[in-house]
């Protein structure tokens, strides 16, 4: 047998009536799979243990995980190869911490709030995909690595040093933030995985046969930048906010790596030290996306691709092919050493005025 215990929040305020109506459907459809456990309520928690036999169990964890009335789940513990059960007599016994005033339950509603809680602030600091295998009951530490086909995506901040040197400590972190926001926001949509943060930078892939969604992803953050640096105000450390972007496949090894002390589930390969060293070209070219050859030939669409130079990257025995994107938004509208001047001026006056009239500081054209 298996069991399986997880946490969810309400998607919405579920009166006592709607409770009840959820425990008493599946106690019935619980007992004709020949399912028992438990289910608690707390403060817009749903904490729930399903035992049974291993299909039965994935079967309801599935319809629990597209259940509107749920929101973030996620599986606590998964046990394969139970063999006695927790609750024999109950199909599913429903409890509403709620509306229960012994003081022995007291104890119990800290302990699920701070479970809760405790969940929250270690999602936050966990990698989606990491995330993903736990809400599915899977112990990511037994997945073992592989050879896979990746894009792999680098981007970081153009002259983040003057920025860290030039503005307050708030600042920089508000201008980092507002970065990765972006970068992330892009790179999900377009079905990629930010893998980590290094420093100002931003180390994310996506599936080998997914060229077209990473310079699509690319070519709107870069657009994203564009509209940030327009509607900030005057003064703010925003309007010169730039960025690079290099993109490079090949054959990667993705898995669990680290130490016993700290893993990270990442990738490793010649493709992660192609990408950032593309990404740091677009210092000294014209386009702030540059890829690899490769990338442009996994491309499904017909875009308005441009050669760049045929490059020898430190690393590399033979030069690879460079190309980017014949678009505005990777176009710079000058060279990248005018660009990183001009960000330092700019930073420079802003970090001279009183808190009280940084926003009153004219912007530089760049």
């Amino acid at each position: 047998m298996k069991r399986l215990t997880y946490i969810s929040k309400f998607s919405r305020t579920l009166s006592h009536d709607d409770i009840e109506a959820i425990g008493r459907v599946s106690a019935h459809k619980n007992q004709q799979a020949n399912v028992t456990g438990v289910l608690l309520c707390l403060d817009g928690i749903f904490f729930q243990i399903l035992e049974g036999e291993a299909e039965k169990i994935d079967q309801i964890y599935d319809r629990i995980l597209a259940d509107e009335r749920h929101t973030d789940i996620l599986c606590l513990k998964s046990e394969g190869e139970v063999v006695q059960r927790m609750f024999p007599d109950w199909s599913m016994q429903t409890i509403n911490l709620d509306e229960n005033t012994d003081l022995l339950i007291g104890p119990i509603k800290v302990l699920l709030q701070t479970l809760t809680e405790s969940h929250r602030v270690l999602e936050k600091y966990t990698q989606p995909s990491i995330f993903k295998i736990i809400s599915q009951g899977i112990n990511p530490l037994s997945i073992r690595p592989k050879a896979v086909e990746k894009i792999v995506f680098f981007s970081d901040i153009v002259s983040f040093s003057t920025f860290a040197e030039k503005l307050p400590v708030e600042e920089v972190v508000s201008v980092v933030n507002s970065y990765f926001s972006i970068c992330t926001a892009m790179i999900t949509h377009h079905r990629g995985e930010v893998t980590k943060f290094i420093g100002d930078c931003v180390m994310a892939y996506f599936d080998g046969d997914c060229a077209d969604d990473a310079i699509q992803a690319s070519l709107d953050i870069l657009s994203e930048l564009e509209n940030l640096r327009n509607v900030s105000p005057e003064g703010s450390p925003l309007r010169v906010l730039y960025s690079g972007i290099g993109l490079a496949k090949g054959k990667v090894i993705e898995g669990n790596i680290g130490s016993e002390v700290k893993k990270d589930y990442t990738i490793l390969g010649d493709a992660v030290n192609v990408a950032a060293r593309l990404e740091a070209l677009t210092r000294k070219l014209s386009q702030a996306l540059v890829f690899s050859g490769e990338v442009k030939k996994s491309a499904a669409k017909s875009w308005d691709f441009i050669w760049l130079a045929d490059s020898a990257l430190k690393g590399k025995s033979e030069s690879i092919e460079i190309y980017s994107i014949d678009n505005e938004m990777t176009r710079k509208s000058s060279g990248g050493l005018e660009i990183a001047r001009n960000i330092g001026h700019y930073l420079e006056r802003v970090g001279d005025r009183e808190p009280s009239q940084i926003f009153g500081v004219t912007s530089l054209p760049l």
